[in-house]
């Protein structure tokens, strides 16, 4: 290879490189505690819109989705469902665990959450859509429904859509195991 092409592909790769900045969504730790009769519990892949599942953290700006520079430094389904399957455990006190279910005895039950709307704008963070819990044990106690959370923020950056995403997960825990466990 000659050296000009070396040159070349080094400066390419610099290029190509870039300093991506990596978003961490903080733990949230909740304190609130709610009973329920389920003794074990497992959470499905949390199921989130096609823009909030990329690489790079989708921001609202004008009514309109952009894509940030920084970059998830977790794949947002799985921590979405890790964050929920922690924060039911935290609030109900009982074994919960994501997909797929990792003890040999069976789930008593399943919450099946899908999300319509993640946004983060201008004054708020917001998060809808519906959830489903399923009484695998076949007592009847199957739900559906529907929910639709906010957070406040400061500004639209991020740092703020990660925070915002985890009380966002936090505070839907707390839905799930009041109204629906």
């Amino acid at each position: 290879m000659t050296r000009l092409a070396i040159i070349f592909s080094a400066l390419l790769l610099t290029a190509c490189g870039g300093n991506e900045t990596l978003i961490t969504s903080p733990e949230v730790k909740v304190t609130e505690r709610v009973s329920t009769s389920f003794r074990t519990i497992e959470v499905l892949e949390v199921s989130l819109p096609d823009y909030a599942t990329g690489d790079e953290v989708a921001l609202e700006n004008d009514g309109s989705l952009s894509l940030s520079r920084a970059l998830w430094a977790d794949d947002p389904t799985r921590a979405v469902t890790l964050g929920l399957s922690r924060n039911l455990t935290e609030i109900t006190g009982r074994t919960v665990a994501p997909e797929p279910w990792p003890f040999d005895e069976s789930a008593s039950a399943r919450v099946d959450v899908r999300v319509e709307q993640l946004l983060v704008s201008e004054g708020q963070m917001q998060m809808s859509g519906q959830y489903f819990v399923t009484d695998l044990d076949g007592r009847g106690r199957d739900h559906a429904h529907l929910f639709d959370l906010s957070v406040p923020i400061e500004e639209v950056n991020p740092q703020t859509a990660a925070t915002g995403r985890a009380q966002l997960v936090a505070t839907l825990a707390s839905t799930i195991a009041k109204d629906g466990l």
